[in-house]
């Protein structure tokens, strides 16, 4: 199953990784870019491939993305290579702004490997469609602060100034046929109901998943992203319905009950694992 809780960890703390590994995301991003100071680049690049290198860290690699220092860096081409080569998830690239050099760090990675594409400028947003679009790239997501900073935006707390970029990334990967766009963080991670609504929100524009910054947002996030009590027990009066109609039309409490919406009552029970195919 696709990832829908991505949980961010510094890469220059290694005693955080097991803690992050075990707080119940689908998958961590181990951070050698904006939570890591220029000075300790190199260290901590050493330290992770390190600790990938032991037994620990060898039980985590199918879980564990690297979010690498952006093209445009000094750190950029050893982080590459150093993380290229070992069996990780894949490879989280920030500041993606053009399909060619995004497909070139795709194609410098083993097989097995994915790449995220981090969108947070606005020649990323710009050239949305033709990044989702380069081979080896498995999903983008949206650096919504850096891309406010970037805009010169200043959004309030539900960012509602960037609908439109978020609408435009989930068109973006459904036309390039990929995974489902991650949203991006929710700074304040003490705001349950804050998350709650920034996910519930994600999920309904068609984000399949989003960027957590600390284990106390996993859970909320990954609750997010499973279809309500209310939509399973309407999937399965869905299927109920499809099952005695033996081939003829169909009707559920008044509503005609047409292919589009059996194709989402079946994804809301595939979800759960309650789809019997």
């Amino acid at each position: 199953m696709i990832a829908s809780s991505y949980l961010f960890v510094p890469a220059n703390r290694p005693e955080r990784y097991a803690k992050a590994l075990d707080s119940g995301a689908d998958a961590v991003i181990v951070d050698l870019e904006d939570a890591v100071a220029r000075p300790y680049k190199e260290a901590a690049r050493e330290t992770l491939a390190r600790w990938l290198a032991g037994p620990e860290g060898q039980a985590s690699q199918a879980r564990l993305w690297v979010r690498i220092n952006a093209a445009d860096t000094v750190w950029h081409d050893q982080d590459l290579l150093t993380f290229s080569a070992l069996p990780v998830a894949g490879i989280v690239l920030p500041k993606a702004e053009d399909a060619a050099g995004v497909g070139a760090v795709a194609g410098a990675l083993r097989s097995g490997s994915g790449l995220i594409a981090l969108i947070e400028s606005a020649a990323g947003l710009a050239a949305m469609r033709q990044i989702a679009a380069a081979p080896g790239v498995q999903r983008l997501a949206f650096g919504s602060i850096d891309a406010q900073l970037d805009l010169g935006m200043q959004c309030g707390p539900e960012e509602e100034e960037l609908l439109s970029l978020r609408v435009e990334m989930v068109l973006a990967s459904r036309l390039a046929g990929i995974a489902a766009p991650v949203d991006g963080v929710t700074p304040g991670f003490d705001d349950e109901a804050l998350l709650a609504r920034m996910v519930q929100r994600a999920r309904r524009l068609g984000f399949g998943a989003k960027l957590c910054i600390h284990p106390r947002q996993v859970e909320v996030v990954r609750r997010g992203f499973l279809p309500s009590q209310q939509e399973l027990a309407w999937a399965a009066e869905v299927m109920a319905a499809v099952r005695a109609s033996d081939g003829g039309a169909i009707s559920l409490k008044g509503r005609m009950i047409d292919r589009p919406l059996i194709l989402q009552a079946e994804k809301f029970l595939r979800q759960v694992g309650a789809l019997h195919e």
